[in-house]
């Protein structure tokens, strides 16, 4: 027995029986009785129950553990399915058929497929949602730009339509943060220029708004949230004010700078130093860009120097204000009105002398009477020209009478036919002059209205000396209506003699040599022409060097400021001169 207890049962195809035979031998050798016999075979019947029953047990815990494993798959299968939003798969059998491990080994494939996939579209989705989260807290503020996130990906649905959402969802937020990005890129450009021009830091003014916008940081690192792009457009309409304040502020020094370097004739290569500040005097705010154009050390260089002239200008001060009533004398004499220019200056000086007066205050109140009388001078102008007309139509009209008593004006002389070009202009002028004469009148005599004065040539009311050539000229025109008259009685006295005692001379034809056609001296012609200069010679004027040539040009007319000379009336008497045009 003990040789085949240490043998294997298996290998000695030990069976029950054969050992209950031993085992029954083994009682009888021993002399075991019965009932002790009886007891160790129920012992040995319960055992045996109790070791199938514990494989019974046993097995029944291993199919429970696979009938769970399969209901657990197929949950998963099913949860794996609807996390990717596939209502079916390609690996799945259709039908449960088999042993419980036969369908556990055929959804396994399916199952391994299915979570490969899922850990694909995990990471699908966490790449977006990181990009999501990182560009939304660009734009928040709420992270740094370039800043690491983890995200938190809902595993429960992983569909392509909420990856496709995602993707949509992302591509929008790129879109504004490119869009942020231009528009900050755009602002910082803006401030860049800005500052140029302005002469400031650019670096310290953008930091101090980000310290991203920095040129050293990289393109995409730069914040792009609301603040930053509300701050960098208040400082770009900071700056563009600051910009116009200058500008100004610049205009207004050029401006000082011209008229005292006009004041006090200031020489070229001075003016020169400060192009770079007058060069912007009629600039609009736009086209100021080259850098440095309205730095504050340009403004304070501008600001001494006109300080500096405005002290130079008080040590000249009588030289600029002569110069201003020169300026203004000037004014008056172009314009024909008549001022006391020796009381005036005498008053300017007697001003300066005395300090009772500002400097400032006085040219101040020389500009305001130069502007006052460039705006009479103004309102003037359209009379004046008139009256320039006039005169040169009188001028022209004295001449074609000079020219019509001239008994060789159609002789083959060297210059007949531009004399005979210029009698045909002059006739058509001569003949406007009526109507010209009325227009002035009325024209006058408005203005006279609307200022409530009397409209003066040279200190001669113009409508007297109008009304004054109105009744000359009809007198003459009378006159030529009695020389006519007496030429016909003349010519038929002649005749009647001739025929009583043949051709004789006539007793009151003038001898003497017949008069020249040329220029007229200046003075009243024998039509009663008014000359150039109409006012009294008062004497010279210190007004402009155009002025003084003018007077120097023109004699002096006679107190009537019209005349008739004795010598052209009788002229008119001869017999063998011509009938004049009539005007």
């Amino acid at each position: 027995m003990a040789v085949m207890g240490g043998q294997n049962p298996l290998s000695a195809q030990v069976s029950c029986g054969s050992l209950l035979q031993q085992l029954q031998l083994i009682w009888d050798e021993v002399g075991e009785s019965d009932e002790e016999r009886d007891n160790m075979l129920l012992q040995l019947e319960q055992e045996c129950l109790d070791v199938y029953r514990r494989k019974v047990d046993q097995a029944s815990r291993s199919r429970a553990l696979l009938l769970q494993q399969l209901a657990d798959s197929k949950s998963e299968l099913a949860r794996l399915l609807s996390a990717l939003g596939e209502k079916t798969f390609v690996g799945i059998p259709e039908k449960s058929s088999g042993t419980i491990k036969e369908q556990l080994a055929a959804i396994a494939p399916a199952l391994e497929q299915l979570c490969n996939q899922k850990d694909e579209r995990i990471k699908e989705f966490a790449d977006i949602q990181s990009q999501i989260q990182k560009i939304t807290g660009e734009i928040a503020g709420t992270i740094k730009a370039g800043e690491h996130v983890k995200p938190i990906v809902d595993e429960e649905d992983l569909s392509l339509k909420k990856l496709d959402e995602f993707q949509s969802q992302l591509k929008g937020l790129q879109k504004e943060k490119n869009d942020r990005l231009h528009k900050v890129l755009e602002l910082v450009s803006n401030v860049h220029d800005l500052c140029a021009v302005l002469g400031m830091d650019f670096f310290s003014t953008v930091t101090e708004v980000h310290p991203s916008l920095n040129d050293s940081a990289g393109v995409q690192s730069r914040s792009i949230t609301n603040e930053t792009i509300s701050k960098l457009a208040e400082t770009v309409v900071e700056l563009k004010e600051d910009k116009k304040m200058r500008l100004q502020k610049v205009q207004e020094l050029a401006a000082q700078l011209y008229d005292l370097w006009n004041l006090m004739d200031t020489p070229a290569d001075e003016r020169s130093l400060f192009d770079h500040v007058t060069c912007n005097i009629s600039s609009t705010v736009n086209e100021v860009i080259y850098p440095g154009a309205l730095a504050l050390d340009l403004i304070e260089q501008a600001e001494v120097e006109v300080e500096r002239l405005d002290q130079l200008k008080f040590s000249k001060m009588k030289e600029i204000a002569l110069k201003k009533q020169a300026e203004l004398e000037d004014i008056y004499a172009r314009a024909h009105v008549e001022i006391d220019s020796a009381a005036a200056q005498e008053k300017i000086m007697t001003l300066i002398d005395s300090g009772n007066v500002e400097p400032a205050e006085l040219l101040a109140n020389m500009d305001n009477q130069i502007l006052k009388a460039k705006e009479e001078a103004l309102s003037r102008k359209d009379i004046l020209e008139k009256v320039e007309k006039w005169m040169s139509a009188c001028e022209e009209e004295s001449w074609l009478e000079d020219y019509n008593r001239d008994d060789n004006r159609y002789n083959s002389s060297r210059g007949a036919h531009l004399n005979l070009k210029r009698a045909e202009k002059a006739r058509i002028l001569v003949n406007k002059i009526p109507a010209l004469v009325d227009t002035l009148v009325a024209k006058t005599r408005a203005w006279e209205e609307d200022h409530g004065m009397t409209f003066a040539y040279d200190g001669v009311p113009l409508l007297a000396m109008l009304d004054e050539y109105a009744m000359l000229r009809q007198d003459r025109e009378e006159e030529k209506r009695r020389m006519r008259d007496q030429k016909r009685f003349h010519d038929q006295t002649s005749t009647e003699q001739e025929a009583l005692f043949g051709a004789r001379p006539s007793p009151n034809r003038p001898l003497g040599s017949k008069k020249v056609v040329g220029p007229r001296v200046n003075g009243a012609g024998s039509n009663g022409t008014p000359t150039r200069r109409l006012s009294l010679n008062n004497g010279p004027r210190s007004g402009s060097k155009d002025s003084g040539k003018r007077d120097s040009a023109r004699a002096s007319a006679p107190a009537n400021y019209v005349a008739i000379s004795k010598e052209d009336a009788a002229s008119l008497v001869s017999a063998t001169d011509p009938t004049p045009a009539s005007p």
